[in-house]
């Protein structure tokens, strides 16, 4: 390994083991740029300028509003309207948050579980659609009794990302391609399938599409049931999403071949020395990440009433590596983090409807990612010591050289 790529993997590695502290601030100076763009796009604070010597208090006081305007409509788009007619509604928010956070929560494990191993998984949009052709085809064309169909298309889900997370990893494994190029031009790939697939009337095409890309609706013994009635949207799509949750962390922390993943992540040299087959590691990587980003596609083919169409991904796996690197890949960070994202995108159309500009929060969750994956910035910032090691690298010393490691 050259010296230049040392340097990378070990920025890598502080950027994922960043801690609490690092995370907190990082989130807290994310929303702070948020306030400062929303602040210098009012109106009201912008003509109080020119005369803010003689009256500050109007350019302050619209400042203060459109702020606390902006988060205030955020928090009742996300978590509680507490202006609504019923009780039913008031809580609606947080049930979109929930509904709209479990995607981002399966997506961000895979990404997290890939970025332990040392791989960049950029390819979570094209594993989503792969999973998503796979789902509705079984959701669409195949016969099943309720909850077996529900299952069998969920499974389907898992499958059809995992084959193309798998073939990214046999090429890597194989023929030394980076993985950040395969998983780039297999989204574009799987985008530009999908699209086709939904243009054939014989493949996934919706009967009554009048030449629109979009399939037919999941059937209705093959949609994920709805937790609490037809009053709101959640569907066990999160209760899948939470089972995720408790499988990724058993499998990175309690299991034998989460160990091995860890390993090759910590030091790829170290673990060949040690036994470890790095190439079939690698390979099991990406199928792993990819399975945990099928969960997110059977998620958005499962979880709605309306067929699916080539932006059924919404973006969810690009989202999912900032809620990954939010995260540090572990389980609780990543589903605080998907829960954290999720609440974004309920509480953005409440934004706007107030006049805040729904692209806020996209500044915000860049801010995030820029302070999470700059830790000298954020030390320089509150003044933080510099760390003698990082979390992952001493987690590792740990285990080779004490305190409960492997005998």
């Amino acid at each position: 390994m050259s010296n230049a790529e040392a340097r990378m993997n070990q920025a890598f590695k502080e950027i994922l083991a960043g801690g609490l502290t690092r995370t907190v601030l990082s989130v807290i100076l994310g929303f702070l740029v948020g306030a400062m763009f929303m602040i210098g796009s009012n109106k009201e604070f912008l003509e109080g300028l020119g005369y803010f010597f003689s009256r500050p208090q109007d350019s302050l006081g619209a400042a203060w509003t459109v702020v606390s305007d902006g988060y205030g409509a955020l928090f009742r788009g996300s978590i509680y309207n507490a202006g609504a007619e019923d009780i039913v509604q008031a809580f609606r928010p947080l049930t979109e948050t929930l509904r709209l956070g479990a995607p981002l929560i399966a997506a961000g494990l895979g990404i997290g579980l890939a970025f332990r191993v040392g791989l960049f998984n950029i390819g979570g949009t094209g594993q989503l659609i792969f999973g998503m052709i796979f789902a509705t085809w079984v959701a669409t064309r195949v016969e099943l009794p309720i909850v077996l169909h529900t299952a069998v298309a969920l499974i389907a889900g898992i499958l059809g990302a995992m084959l193309l997370g798998a073939l990214v990893g046999f090429l890597k494994a194989r023929t030394g391609a980076h993985e950040v190029i395969l998983t780039i031009m297999l989204n574009y790939i799987a985008l530009y399938f999908f699209t086709f697939l939904m243009r054939d009337p014989m493949l996934l095409q919706e009967e009554r599409a009048t030449g629109n890309p979009k399939a037919d609706p999941a059937a209705v013994t093959a949609q994920f049931p709805k937790l609490f009635g037809d009053e709101y949207s959640l569907h066990w799509g999160l209760v899948i999403a939470l089972a995720a949750v408790i499988v990724y962390w058993w499998l990175m922390e309690r299991s034998t071949i989460g160990y091995r993943l860890r390993m090759v992540g910590f030091n790829p040299d170290a673990a060949k020395t040690a036994g470890i087959n790095v190439n079939r590691t690698y390979i099991l990587a990406m199928a792993l990440s990819a399975a945990f980003v099928g969960v997110a596609a059977s998620n958005q083919a499962l979880g709605t009433a309306i067929g699916v169409t080539p932006s059924s991904h919404a973006n969810i796996g690009f989202d999912a590596i900032t809620v990954a690197l939010l995260g540090g890949s572990s389980a609780p960070g990543i589903l605080l983090a998907g829960l954290l994202f999720g609440a974004f995108k309920a509480g953005a159309p409440a934004m706007q409807v107030i006049g805040v500009s729904p692209e806020v929060l996209g500044i915000v969750q860049g801010a995030i990612v820029l302070f999470i994956a700059a830790p000298p910035l954020i030390r320089a910032i509150f003044g933080l010591p510099k760390p003698q090691t990082t979390n992952a690298l001493g987690a590792f010393r740990d285990r080779l050289f004490g305190k409960g490691g492997a005998k």
